[in-house]
């Protein structure tokens, strides 16, 4: 990296944050990049680079971006500096460079180093003392989305942090599996929450399932890739009052499978298409599409409160 000159999304890319975060550090507090040949645009260099990773390292740790700009500023070395202030580079204690959480606070920062130095100890320590504070839609919203996000952005930037997200995952599925397990849900289990077809990504809907058991209301859970007969032979055995089918993504959203929900012979009262995979423009009449974790709670809860009136 001595000799060699990046262009913003390279830098962007290598520090986990987006352009614009750049274009920002440089417009407010003078961070950007130094060399400059005529007719091209400017390149961030190697001391541009450092003095931007401890702008970077010090604002993930809660320093304000103004403090933040003038350490990094006034670090008379910064390629020498951060070297000798990287404590979490790969092979070193913390396990790697730090996961981006935009304006959570110190409890998601804090999980986010759990996550990148593996801890599953503390992953799962933090999440279960955040389900028992503050509830499982506030944990999923304000602790865990921000991390799982950031890890996200993360493997998009570099293709790495995989081992991350498989140990994240599996630790507050654990802490979901676990809370659900202290709930005491009422009544008979009117609710079915099932992934799309060929849909492998199953946390927000266990999530919706600790949500669910926290609030009292009684569901079945089919899990990751459930085809279209096998969820109508669940629906007609089981009549629910509400069906909740997850897809993360558009290769998974197809609206057939929703289709097949409302004609089934036990139609249920309430179809909701949840996750970033449905295109609401695409989805058929009479199917909900909730975009947050509370609503699709509050709705099942309405249905359920509906049918014990």
């Amino acid at each position: 990296m001595a000799d060699e000159a990046l262009s913003a999304g390279a830098v962007a890319r290598r520090l986990g944050v987006a352009v614009t975060t750049l274009r920002t550090w440089h417009q407010r507090y003078g961070l950007g990049p130094s060399q400059h040949e005529a007719g091209q645009h400017r390149r961030y260099t190697a001391t541009d680079l450092a003095r931007l990773e401890i702008m970077r390292r010090l604002t993930a740790d809660g320093v304000s971006p103004a403090e933040a700009a003038r350490w990094a500023r006034q670090a008379p070395d910064p390629v020498r500096a951060e070297n000798l202030a990287r404590p979490r580079q790969a092979g070193v204690r913390d396990g790697g460079p730090t996961i981006p959480v935009g304006r959570a606070g110190p409890a998601a920062r804090g999980l986010a180093r759990a996550a990148m130095r593996l801890d599953s100890a503390a992953i799962g320590e933090a999440t279960a003392r955040a389900l028992a504070a503050d509830g499982v839609v506030a944990t999923w919203e304000r602790l865990l989305r921000p991390v799982l996000a950031g890890i996200g952005e993360r493997h998009a930037a570099t293709g790495g942090l995989i081992e991350v997200e498989h140990l994240m995952s599996r630790c507050v599925s654990e802490a979901f599996a676990a809370a659900g397990r202290t709930a005491t849900p009422g009544g008979p289990a009117r609710i079915l929450l099932s992934c799309a077809d060929e849909e492998q990504h199953t946390l927000p809907l266990e999530a919706l399932a600790a949500a669910l058991a926290e609030a009292g209301v009684g569901y079945r859970m089919l899990g990751a890739r459930v085809p279209v007969p096998a969820l109508l032979e669940a629906v007609n055995r089981t009549g629910p009052a509400a069906v909740v089918l997850w897809s993360h993504s558009r290769a998974t959203a197809d609206p057939a499978q929703l289709d097949a929900l409302l004609a089934a012979p036990r139609r249920p009262l309430l179809v909701l298409a949840a996750g970033p995979g449905w295109s609401t423009g695409t989805l058929p009449a009479g199917v909900v599409h909730p975009t947050q974790l509370a609503e699709a709670v509050a709705l099942v809860v309405a249905v359920r409160d509906s049918l014990e009136r």
